[in-house]
Parts: C-alpha cells; sequence; structure tokens
C-alpha cells in the first residue's frame, strides 16, 4: 500500500513538469524546424535575395536592350546600329574588313 501511494504522489508531481517539458520541447522544435520556422525563414530570405539579383540583371538586359532598339526607330536612325545588325543577320564582310570569329580557335592549336 505504501509503494502504491508514493507511486500515485510521484506521477502527480512529476506528470505536470514533464507534460510541460514536453510542450517547450514541442513548440521550441517547430519554432526552429517547422513549415515557418527559424530555418524556412532563412531559406526563404536567401531565395529573395536570389530572385531581386535575377530581377536586377534582366532589368539591366532590358535597359540595354531598349536603348538598342531606339537607336534602329526610323526617326532616329544610327547608321552604325543599322550597318552592325545588317551584317549580322545577313553574314556580310567588306572585303577589306579583318573580322574576328568569337569563340573560335586559332588554327595550328
Amino acid at each position: 500500500m505504501m509503494i502504491r501511494r508514493d507511486v500515485g504522489r510521484l506521477l502527480r508531481v512529476g506528470v505536470a513538469p514533464g507534460l510541460g517539458i514536453a510542450i517547450i520541447v514541442y513548440f521550441g522544435y517547430h519554432l526552429a524546424h517547422g513549415d515557418r520556422g527559424l530555418v524556412a525563414w532563412r531559406e526563404l530570405s536567401q531565395r529573395i535575395e536570389q530572385t531581386e539579383a535575377a530581377a536586377r540583371q534582366v532589368a539591366a538586359e532590358r535597359s540595354e536592350l531598349e536603348r538598342r532598339v531606339a537607336l534602329l526607330r526610323p526617326d532616329s536612325l544610327d547608321r552604325d546600329m543599322l550597318d552592325e545588325r545588317a551584317r549580322e543577320v545577313l553574314n556580310r564582310a567588306h572585303p577589306d574588313e579583318i573580322v574576328i570569329l568569337r569563340g573560335a580557335t586559332p588554327p595550328g592549336r
């Protein structure tokens, strides 16, 4: 009888703190590793930085393309730009010009 009473008292005294510790561990784990936890927040922040960097790069490329297109408009036609595009599209060059091919290896290598 004495053992049963001691076990009952031990359970009453130990269950509440044990349950409290279990709840704290549960919420602590999900604070760090949950869907909206600190690890997910850090990964999301990195993805946002990468996406913003890609957006800035695309914006720079777009502004460069817009500048080049503006040079080809009939009201502000740039002869050098027109000549460059015509040679590139037609794949032609003047006989007295030197043509440097990009990405080609020099002869003898």
